[in-house]
């Protein structure tokens, strides 16, 4: 199903010259606009730009010039705010995302186009769990779900039980959550005999997370659905920038909304398509906060630019990797924990609950992954793991087998890493 036929299937020659005259637009609204960042383009005017090409003359944008013009100095007109979005951090100053009311708008159009492609309409009943605030998902789910003209239930986050209760008794066919999320609905339905294949759900739409493949395996096949995987970020606009079809062959970025690029994020230099780096995102039809050449710190790679099977033309990326701020390094080698996770849940009798735990001992770093075990964990797979571990990082873990329930459950996003060394 396509959502919005003209903008979904339009061919990348008229993809490209939207971008290119909405890019124009975008830079001019920022130059003339109250905004604390329109002197990074003090040297460079909308005629300027003759292609897409000249993209890569503009300076970057960081999360860190977003944080110093707290609360809305970088916000372009703030009499056109309707409402605002806050990032997810827990610590520092937050970063503000401030929406006129065309912002709301495209974001519904966004988020609802992300609902066709997963195979969501208005005959669907869709339970929204991530939270009704400042973190942006609740209503980003809930601005898409009113635009589709679908049942809606809005539930927030946590009351799992409640959750639970509520896809059985209001038949919810889609579920809309953070990616760690299903693991806590699969661990209290098994608490309470409650069988996922006696209710009406499947769909799946997760995000805000970075999450594995076998994770991804292991929910569809204990809750038997089908899983999305939805991106987005506040700075960006919140929930909704891109999703992964029923193809399955990478995730559609709307590219009339946004400008996608690969990065180096050591040299900044612009990546071939194929080749892994840092997404750089520009916004072609944000308002209040209008963002050229944003440096996300996701990594990923463009996969095809070529038409998709689902019929949309619109460039795909590969499903995200993790962050460049989060990348490990333990005696010398560098990985992402979303690479542990792929090894840890090949193994049905690990829970899905984990923690990485890195120390300093004696003047070395030593890694110990801490693991919830469920019936028939043996020796033997014990072994196979810890050498598997050792074939991707080449040096021995720790492994701390503890029992189930052992690791606290926290609302929200899942504390993976806890670094214990001295900074």
């Amino acid at each position: 199903m396509i959502f919005n036929e003209h903008f979904e299937t339009m061919p990348q020659e008229e993809i490209q010259k939207l971008q290119l005259d909405r890019l124009k637009q975008t830079l001019s609204l920022i130059k003339n606009s109250n905004s604390s960042l329109k002197s990074k383009y003090d040297s460079i005017e909308p005629d300027d730009i003759k292609s897409l090409d000249d993209l890569k003359k503009l300076p970057f944008t960081t999360k860190e010039e977003l944080r110093e013009a707290y609360p809305l100095n970088h916000i372009t007109y703030t009499d056109k705010i309707v409402r605002i979005h806050t990032s997810s951090g827990t610590t520092g100053t937050p970063v503000v995302n401030a929406m006129s009311q065309s912002d709301v708008e495209n974001w519904a159009e966004i988020v609802a186009r992300c609902f066709y492609a997963a195979g969501v309409d208005k005959k669907d009943r869709i339970q929204i769990m991530p939270s009704f605030g400042l973190f942006n998902g609740g209503f980003g789910f809930h601005f898409g779900a009113q635009k589709i003209g679908a049942f809606i239930i809005p539930m927030g986050a946590g009351r799992t039980l409640l959750q639970l209760k509520f896809i059985k008794d209001f038949q919810t066919t889609a579920i809309c959550s953070i990616a760690s999320y299903p693991q806590r609905l699969i661990e209290v339905a098994n608490q309470n005999n409650f069988d996922f294949s006696k209710t009406n759900l499947r769909v799946a739409i997760l995000g805000a997370e970075t999450w594995s493949d076998e994770l991804r395996a292991r929910i569809e096949s204990q809750m038997r659905v089908k899983t999305f995987d939805i991106i987005g970020m506040t700075e960006t606009g919140g929930v909704g920038m891109g999703i992964d079809c029923e193809a399955k062959s990478g995730i559609h970025i709307w590219e009339d909304h946004y400008i996608a690029e690969i990065v180096d994020p050591n040299t900044l230099n612009p990546l071939d398509d194929g080749k892994e780096g840092e997404l750089v995102i520009t916004t072609l039809t944000r308002e209040g906060l209008p963002l050229i050449r944003y440096r996300t710190k996701d990594i990923t790679k463009i996969v095809s630019r070529d038409k998709c099977d689902c019929g949309r033309t619109h460039l795909r990326v590969s499903r995200l990797k993790g962050r460049t701020d989060d990348m490990l390094k333990v005696k010398g080698v560098n990985f992402y924990p979303s690479q542990i996770e792929q090894i840890l849940l090949q193994y049905e009798t690990i829970g899905p609950y984990y923690q990485i735990v890195l120390e300093n001992t004696k003047g070395k770093d030593e890694i110990t992954i801490i693991l919830e075990k469920t019936n028939g964990f043996s020796s033997e797979a014990r072994n196979r793991l810890e050498n598997a571990l050792y074939d991707l990082l080449g040096f021995h873990c720790i492994l701390q087998i503890v029992p189930e329930n052992t690791i606290q459950r926290m609302p929200g996003k899942m504390v993976r890493v806890i670094d214990k060394r001295q900074k």
